[in-house]
């Protein structure tokens, strides 16, 4: 037994699986060294420097290309959904599934409202049939990468999930709680694509750590507060104006607390977003690139946060603080994955 890894000796692997921002603690071993038959074979920080660059995989092109789409249809759709909440037109069409009890479509006297609603579920449409082909493309594939396989098929049952949330949150009359849920499970979805993304770039077979057992910690720790502070940001939404329809309800909490309480987790992880870009600056390591994109996106959006807070929460920055949370969502899931690496061949 390892006494670092607590683990039966051999190289450590890690498990493809899904890379929720949440909690990545369950992606990722915490060895600090990469052992074989109980001896030392490299530490952690030399790896990042033996482990061979090799081709990202034999996939085909049409993969890469599909989910890449897959995963900016995802943003996209949730800068639609956005839309159709900021502009009031959350009940837009006030049936689901058809628009009226009546008509499929949004008739002309439905306005503007029917017509962005109805928009952003053809949206939802195209979300579903990228991931659809992403899922046929690697349905050959599904023996040796499973580990894509079950990603894409995880994104593609999101979306069908997401279709009825959608439907539950209309007939509802927009329940604040159903719509911020809604949000979330849209983030999430970003993040399993961008983690099928980096695995569909990495070498198969065993895979170890490249960064030390504290950065790691302190990775997973801003992890864990970057979800805090969305969560926290959805409640806030759900208790402003923006409620997406005249009628729809609130969650009757206090909107000027829950802004405090939203920007000081988003604080914290900031702070702990620049212990992570100065520790891989110092330590070299391989994943200061996408540390360094993490604090970006961090550094606009709490700019952007503290604009709309000032200024009456205009409509088009509150699209954009929304956009911009589905990004720092995922580069903190590539922040994560990026942590481990192809093992060094024998």
């Amino acid at each position: 037994m390892n006494k670092e890894t607590g683990s039966d000796p051999g190289i450590c692997v890690d498990t493809p699986a899904l890379a929720v921002f949440l909690n990545g603690s369950i992606l990722y071993g915490v060895a600090a060294k990469v052992t074989k038959d109980g001896k030392t074979v490299s530490s952690a920080s030399d790896l990042a420097v033996k482990t061979p660059q090799k081709a990202a995989t034999a996939l085909p092109k049409a993969i890469l290309v599909f989910a890449w789409l897959s995963l900016i249809a995802e943003v996209v759709i949730i800068g639609t959904g956005g839309a159709v909440r900021l502009t009031g037109s959350g009940l837009g069409c006030p049936t689901w599934p058809t628009c009226t009890p009546e008509s499929l479509v949004p008739t002309a006297e439905m306005g503007i409202h029917g017509v962005i609603e109805f928009s952003n579920r053809m949206m939802s449409m195209v979300v579903g049939l990228l991931a659809l082909v992403v899922l046929v493309l690697v349905w050959r594939l599904r023996a040796t990468r499973r580990d894509l396989f079950v990603l894409a098929a995880i994104v593609l049952g999101g979306v069908v999930a997401q279709g009825i949330v959608g439907g539950i949150s209309v007939l509802t009359g927009l329940n604040p709680f159903i719509v911020g849920f809604h949000y979330v499970a849209s983030l999430a979805l970003v993040c399993v694509t961008a983690a099928f993304l980096v695995q569909a770039y990495s070498p198969v077979g065993p895979r170890v750590r490249v960064v030390p057992s504290w950065f790691a910690g302190i990775a997973h720790a801003t992890s864990l507060v970057v979800a805090v502070t969305i969560g926290v940001g959805v409640l806030t939404t759900g208790s402003g104006p923006h409620s997406g329809d005249a009628t729809a309800g609130r969650t009757g909490f206090n909107v000027e607390i829950l802004e405090h309480l939203h920007a000081w987790p988003a604080y914290l992880a900031f702070a702990l977003t620049i212990v992570l870009v100065v520790a891989a600056a110092v330590r070299r390591l391989p994943v200061l690139g996408w540390a360094a994109a993490l604090l970006a996106v961090e550094l606009v959006q709490i700019a952007v946060g503290l604009f709309q807070a000032r200024n009456g929460l205009p409509e088009l920055v509150v699209g954009v603080h929304m956009i911009l949370a589905s990004l720092l969502a995922a580069v903190m899931t590539v922040v994560l994955l990026r942590m481990k690496r192809a093992a060094p061949a024998e």
